[in-house]
């Protein structure tokens, strides 16, 4: 590759984009690799090829069409890892339904905005996961009248009062369905919204993100081919495919190239999951870094056989260079890749290849992913020159159609020239190498898990002793960043931290809940009024003895 003059690269591949739509794709790779493994789910003891899980999708499909759901109809998903979320990802897709993740921790406030937000008709959900009580919340916002779009409730184990069971959904259908649904699939278009995602925006409002078949269907599919995933993988699985991470990176490109999905549990246990990789042996592993620094510190980690792994991705946050290396070295995972992307591009744009030097595998994103394009522009939208930071930009089959029911926030994302602004701080190298070196936003990766700390205030702003409040992230060791809240209080008001996390306990998921709670009397701001977060960060890192990690 010719070194870059300036900030911009494209993926050129010899290998054209896929023109067709889910459900086509996954009913011509059932017929090719019918009687390889296609799900395994260790917890509810699964284990089907992909002749059955097709058999599944297709039954579950034509009862959802039964229902009398129609294309573009929305039907959300509120569970953790399991079969019924396999299946219900690809029926919608098969049904021309646009399936709608709903994080599992979510809790009364976020389930109901999102459910709304997109107007859900029909809810897949789970009984329960940990300490949220999906059914309790349901009941709920059914009996306070706060979810007037939602007509059918299913229930992954069986039915319940006012809800159908999971299973019983297929026996609904007549041949007139099935029979329905073999038009669809030649009526559907590949780029018809097929997914929409939940990310937090500055507003403090989660928004839509609005993804085609075109845009996950290739992007898992190029995933895979820079893994150089094949029918004789196993790609254990242990993120939540609610996420671009779980449907997307593990689903579709196992899908796309015959390979066996593992799930080892409901969520991610570390234990879990270095039993599944020795007992499966698994050629791929999943994760966040949180979770690779789990499995390498677990007390019987030297006990499993891990020699089957080769691959996996390590992503979700920035990567600490020490900790691929270990995964490499004692994971046996040589040929371990680091992606980097978000929701709203499908989410892959850089990654890094087997093939790259140790050094650039473990201390970068990677290079450009096919068909895809990238420009580093400064503050005035120019492009600078290679190794100088600026916003990352991209453009290609892999943008969003857009933020639901969003024109505004659309539009402020996806430029005239559909190039889509990440927000993130970034610079390439003369070869192409990318390096993602902080955020415009205040984003905070705790985990994982995209946290937008206005979402966090706007919250907080409803608990009556608050007057003023601003959430920053700090370093965490184990998590990368933890969220700490600055609380000016009402005047004359007395408030704990314990109070404060109580209020939040139960109405926002665990992860957004503040770990440090800082009572103030003012926040360090400008001479024209503008607060300063970078000032908290570094107080409260000096206050709390916290120290930043070196990552990729």
């Amino acid at each position: 590759m010719a070194r870059l003059t300036q900030s911009y690269v494209h993926g050129v591949s010899d290998i054209p984009l896929i023109g067709q739509t889910v459900g086509a794709f996954f009913d011509a790779a059932a017929r090719r690799w019918a009687k390889s493994d296609a799900l395994i789910v260790r917890h509810q003891k699964v284990r089907w090829t992909y002749a059955e899980l097709k058999r599944k999708v297709d039954d579950f499909a034509a009862g959802l069409l039964a229902l009398g759901f129609v294309p573009g109809d929305r039907v959300g998903i509120w569970s953790p890892n399991n079969a019924e979320w396999v299946i219900t990802q690809l029926a919608t897709a098969k049904a021309g339904l646009i399936l709608v993740n709903i994080n599992p921790a979510y809790r009364l406030a976020e389930a109901d905005y999102a459910l709304n937000k997109v107007a859900c008709k029909a809810l897949v959900t789970a009984s329960q996961f940990k300490t949220s009580d999906y059914v309790g919340m349901l009941n709920q916002l059914t009996a306070e009248g706060r979810l007037p779009h939602l007509q059918t409730i299913i229930r992954i184990g069986g039915a319940a009062s006012g809800m159908l069971g999971f299973d019983d959904v297929p026996g609904l259908a007549g041949p007139e369905h099935h029979e329905r649904l073999t038009q669809l699939g030649e009526e559907l278009q590949f780029d018809e919204p097929i997914n929409i995602q939940f990310t937090s925006g500055t507003t403090g409002y989660p928004k839509g993100a609005t993804l085609t078949h075109h845009n996950i269907l290739n992007n898992g599919f190029f995933i895979g081919e820079t893994m150089k995933l094949s029918e004789k993988d196993r790609v254990c699985i242990p993120v939540p495919l609610y996420h671009c991470f779980g449907m997307v990176l593990g689903n579709l490109a196992c899908i796309t190239h015959g390979s066996a999905m593992v799930y080892p549990g409901e969520g991610f246990d570390p234990l879990a999951v270095l039993e599944t990789v020795a007992e499966e042996k698994c050629t791929g592993l999943y994760g966040v870094p949180t979770m690779f620094i789990a499995e390498l510190g677990h007390a019987d980690f030297k006990k499993f056989d891990l020699s089957s792994l080769r691959t996996g991705i390590m992503a979700g946050s920035p990567c600490p260079i020490e900790v691929m290396k270990r995964v490499v070295s004692e994971m046996h995972m040589e040929d371990v890749t680091i992606c980097y992307g978000m929701t709203e591009t499908s989410p892959v744009s850089f990654q890094t290849s087997p093939a790259d030097p140790l050094e650039k595998r473990v201390g970068s994103v990677g290079r450009i992913h096919p068909h895809v394009e990238v420009k580093i522009v400064d503050a005035e939208g120019r492009i600078v020159p290679p190794g100088e930071t600026g916003e990352l930009c991209t453009r290609g089959y892999s943008v969003m159609r857009g933020y639901w029911d969003d024109a505004e926030k659309t539009s402020e994302a996806i430029d005239a020239a559909r190039w889509m602004h990440t927000g993130d701080l970034a610079r390439l190298d003369e070869e192409g190498y990318c390096n993602i070196v902080g955020r415009i936003k205040d984003m905070v990766i705790r985990g994982g898990e995209n946290i937008y700390p206005r979402e966090i205030e706007e919250f907080l702003y409803r608990h009556p002793k608050v007057q003023d409040v601003q959430v920053i992230g700090v370093p965490d060791p184990k998590y990368g960043e933890e969220l700490c809240a600055w609380i000016r209080l009402k005047s004359g008001a007395a408030c704990t931290e314990e109070e404060i996390r109580g209020f939040c306990q139960g109405q926002i998921a665990h992860y957004k809940i503040p770990r440090y709670v800082k009572f103030v009397d003012a926040f360090p701001m400008t001479v024209t009024g503008k607060i300063q977060k970078y000032l908290m960060r570094e107080e409260a890192r000096r206050e709390l003895g916290l120290v930043e990690e070196k990552t990729a």
